[in-house]
């Protein structure tokens, strides 16, 4: 290691080589929870409509 100060050479007008062909990535923990929301939201409906089918109307 030295301990001089070195000037480096820095592009900055780099930019990828690809820029043009990247996809917008997913976020997949917001689509993962989303999914899995909706498959609570479809369990807790079947559960409560079978609390319904054997509920007792005569109390």
């Amino acid at each position: 290691m030295s301990t001089d100060k070195e000037d480096l050479d820095v592009d900055e007008d780099f930019t990828p080589a690809e820029a043009d062909d990247v996809e917008p990535v997913v976020e997949v923990a917001k689509t993962n929870l989303s999914k899995r929301r909706t498959i609570d939201n479809l369990l807790e409906e079947r559960r409560l409509q079978k609390q319904l089918a054997e509920f007792d109307f005569d109390l």
